[in-house]
């Protein structure tokens, strides 16, 4: 295994601390335990894997491993410290959370991408730094060596952590996700942090029945056995595809990675698509057995083209799925997270969260909100109606060229040709007009609107997740006097570039395989490296995808700067065991670069390794 100079841990410094019962935590206090720092936002799809993922290490090590969320925010409302606590326990985070609003302990610890997993040994030493997700199996050998170590050295000290759960909440839904109009009228709504399905009566406030246990996990079965982990888009199935498939309704059981179809009637559970395993492979445009493929973080769902469309938040793309022939497939995307538009197999997405088809069935509208865009299919297309990037956002009304948005997780399309959208991070009800290209607002102060929902009687109902219901629209806030135009504030986030040369530069991707494992090249090369840029001409030479994770790129002396968009992956075996399992690791960074005379000529990235 590797090794680094031991650097002394930073002290944990922010504005406060969530799950530690008001306690203010020091390193000194974590002495004698192994700590995982995971710097993390809760916007970011991969850190919220990287949650789950750490799930199983937090329960076997328990006596020994103490997991520190260190929040550090991407979008302007991730820093309000009521809209953190509220993340919290939306994703069931059973670990302490420092408040990093300034990324203070993002620069200390050197961090570079979200997520970034520093890992501390009971004496306070930094030994490992990972960034990306999938690096559980590494993890877990690494805790070893170190509990073999310091137990032998009388430094690991055993016993309960410093975690204080908070008190349960009471209320009908908790974090509400996604909700759509039954055919008698009730409502069936995801409540996502219970782990279950909310059917409501018209009012969308009286309880009629719930599907699921409310506890986590992926049981099938009837509607007080089912289980489900976090789920988010449901959609009804059209009637005669419903009753060849044999049930009436699918849900985006997202932290499941799973589909899971619901008899209506019964309220019966069954597992349609997935593998239960988050997918860590290669693209390709084949049709697949649904039940053998994996999937990663499904949000929404819509039915378009004849077929159910998925929007695959986990990889930034959307997918596929046929009820009756019970298959599966990639539909558009590359995986590459940024905003780019054309063919649907050469587009690029940032973690498309909402889903809504057109009344006349052309056009299907995507929230792709790591973006804070609004996109759309049509023509085998996909183009930008709203939005200019990562790292542009803000609640701007007026041309659509000029608006912003902030992490929209849902839309809502109308009868007019026009979209709602649920612009999550503004608290806002906003609506595009593709007619005058326009963009309003028609509601705002709201807690976090994560879906829209047209109601047969042409009432718009909010999923105000946040605030744990769903609310109507006031009467006329649709029409033209009732949306106002909003001049709100514009942010950009600014991450320091890294200074490069021009000319000949090298990209390094440095990856250790984990304790006990070596690379896998039993189905062809082991490692792929795809880089690309915004603007593209930044990049004279190194665009496209190979397999070495060394890559010589020429840049553009006359380009000041851009961001250089890199995705590297890994695929590693167990290493002398007679039933060897298999890993892909797997991290995309967007690394904004300054071209300067006499700068750096390397540029490197770690995908794993101990790198303190």
């Amino acid at each position: 295994m590797a090794t680094t100079p031991r650097v002394r841990a930073p002290e944990l410094r922010g504005r406060g601390w969530l799950n530690t019962g008001g306690r203010e935590l020091k390193l000194s206090d974590l002495r004698g335990k192994i700590v995982i720092a995971d710097f993390w936002t809760f916007c970011c799809v991969n850190c919220l894997h990287v949650i789950d993922e750490l799930r199983p290490l937090e329960d076997k090590y328990g006596d020994v491993l103490v997991v520190i969320g260190v929040h550090s925010p991407k979008f302007e409302h991730e820093k309000d410290a009521d809209a953190l606590a509220a993340a919290v326990e939306r994703y069931g985070v059973h670990h302490p959370v420092l408040d990093d609003p300034e990324l203070g302990m993002w620069q200390q610890y050197a961090a570079r991408a979200w997520p970034t997993l520093s890992v501390i040994d009971p004496e306070g030493y930094v030994v490992a730094t990972m960034a990306g997700e999938g690096h559980a199996d590494g993890l877990a050998r690494l805790i070893d060596d170190l509990v073999a170590t310091h137990e032998a050295k009388g430094t690991l000290h055993r016993g309960e952590g410093p975690y204080v759960p908070p008190a349960e909440p009471e209320t009908t839904l908790r974090f509400p996700g996604k909700a759509v109009v039954l055919d008698n009228g009730n409502l069936l709504v995801s409540d996502s942090a219970r782990h279950s399905l909310a059917e409501l009566a018209p009012d969308g406030e009286t309880l009629v029945r719930r599907i699921g246990t409310g506890e986590r996990g992926r049981a099938d079965g009837p509607a007080g056995a089912a289980t489900f982990s976090e789920p988010q888009g449901v959609c009804l199935l059209p009637a005669h595809t419903a009753e060849v498939a044999g049930y009436d309704l699918v849900v985006a059981d997202t932290v499941n990675h799973l589909l899971r179809g619901v008899r209506l009637a019964t309220g019966e559970v069954v597992t349609v698509a997935g593998t239960g395993r988050q997918w860590r492979s290669t693209v390709d445009d084949h049709s697949h057995d649904a039940r053998s493929v994996d999937l990663s973080s499904p949000w929404d769902l819509a039915w378009y083209d004849d077929k159910l469309i998925i929007a695959m938040a986990g990889i930034h793309q959307l997918w596929w799925f046929d009820p009756v022939k019970r298959t599966a497939g990639m539909y558009a995307g590359t995986t590459v997270e940024a905003l780019r538009d054309g063919l649907l197999a050469e587009a690029w997405m940032a973690q498309p969260s909402g889903l809504s088809v057109s009344t006349d069935g052309r056009r299907l509208w995507v929230a792709d909100s790591e973006t804070s865009a609004i996109r759309f299919v049509e023509n085998d297309l996909l183009g930008t109606a709203v939005g200019q990037g990562l790292f542009d956002f803000g609640h701007v009304d007026g041309p659509a060229g000029q608006a912003l948005l902030q992490h929209p997780l849902g839309v809502c399309a109308l009868p007019d040709s026009s979209v709602l959208i649920a612009d999550t991070y503004n608290g806002a009800v906003r609506r595009f007009d593709p007619e005058t290209n326009q963009v309003s607002t028609v509601a705002d102060g709201l807690a976090e609107p994560s879906d829209l929902v047209l109601t047969p009687a042409g009432e718009v109902l909010v999923v105000e997740s946040a605030a744990h219901r769903l609310t109507r629209l006031a009467p006329g806030a649709l029409s033209a006097a009732g949306a106002s135009t909003v001049d709100g504030p514009r942010h950009r986030t600014e991450r320091k570039p890294t200074e490069v040369a021009a000319g000949e530069v090298t990209l390094d991707v440095i990856f250790t395989p984990a304790p006990g494992q070596k690379l896998d090249e039993t189905y062809g090369p082991s490692t792929r490296l795809v880089v690309s840029a915004s603007p593209p001409e930044l990049l004279v030479e190194g665009a496209g995808t190979g397999t070495e994770l060394s890559r010589r790129l020429v840049l553009d002396g006359a380009v000041a700067g851009g961001v250089l968009q890199v995705t590297a992956q890994a695929a590693t075996c167990d290493a002398d065991v007679e039933h060897a399992a298999c890993h892909l690791t797997r991290q995309d960074w967007g690394v904004p670069v300054r071209v300067v005379a006499d700068a750096a000529t390397r540029l490197p990235l770690v995908l794993r390794g101990l790198d303190a």
